[in-house]
């Protein structure tokens, strides 16, 4: 994969998204330079959207993961997150193709798209919250180009704060819970689950069965 390619030449929302050396948040441009030096090959670079420009679903992760999208650029490839995620999309049909971990492994999304409250890779995996402030900006712009994603399923607690905010919801009043579900004012949904990070999964505090309610919620809310 090439290290200069744009995150807008993946993306099914270009327009939407933060250029390859986004100076916003100098934090995280330092945490990227350094990862560039001693990764050259991965991707480092804010993660594009990844799915179907025409997604009823948009589904909002935290940020990208260090071995996962930070390396591939795709969000959710290649670590132990996208294995559920990806395995729950193609088992209610928002998916089609196989799951190889690999950006070139031909995966396709119809009907869904993943979005990531934060575009960068984090220290520790925890952004600032200027940071996730900073970036809501691309949040909010890809959610204007994605004007057919009326259910959003949110994954995990930063996620669920920055999807209500770009949604006009204040956080304030909209609780974060596995299955929580919370109406915008022009009528979209905001469901959210917990994380499907290795660490909820290795402690039971998730489990595929919870994950895929939350999926089975957002397709009874489209028909």
């Amino acid at each position: 994969m090439s290290n200069f390619s744009s995150p807008a030449d993946r993306s099914p929302i270009p327009l939407a998204e933060a250029p390859r050396d986004c100076p916003l948040c100098p934090r995280l441009v330092a945490f990227r330079h350094e990862f560039r030096a001693e990764h050259p090959d991965w991707w480092n670079a804010p993660v594009p959207a990844f799915g179907d420009p025409d997604a009823w679903l948009g589904i909002v992760g935290l940020a990208p993961g260090k071995h996962g999208a930070n390396r591939t650029g795709r969000p959710f490839t290649g670590d132990f997150a996208g294995e559920l995620l990806y395995s729950t999309l193609l088992k209610f049909g928002l998916a089609e193709g196989e799951y190889r971990a690999d950006p070139a492994d031909g995966l396709r999304l119809t009907g869904a798209v993943i979005l990531n409250a934060v575009k960068c890779l984090p220290p520790a995996n925890k952004p600032l919250p200027q940071e996730i402030a900073t970036c809501r900006n691309y949040l909010e712009a890809s959610l204007i180009a994605l004007p057919k994603a009326r259910v959003l399923v949110a994954l995990g607690q930063i996620a669920h704060v920055a999807a209500a905010r770009a949604i006009g919801l204040p956080p304030s009043s909209t609780r974060f819970g596995h299955g929580a579900e919370h109406q915008a004012p022009d009528g979209r949904v905001l469901l959210s689950s917990y994380h499907c990070s290795r660490y909820n999964q290795n402690t039971r505090r998730l489990d595929a069965a919870m994950f895929e309610s939350v999926f089975e919620r957002a397709l009874a809310l489209r028909a």
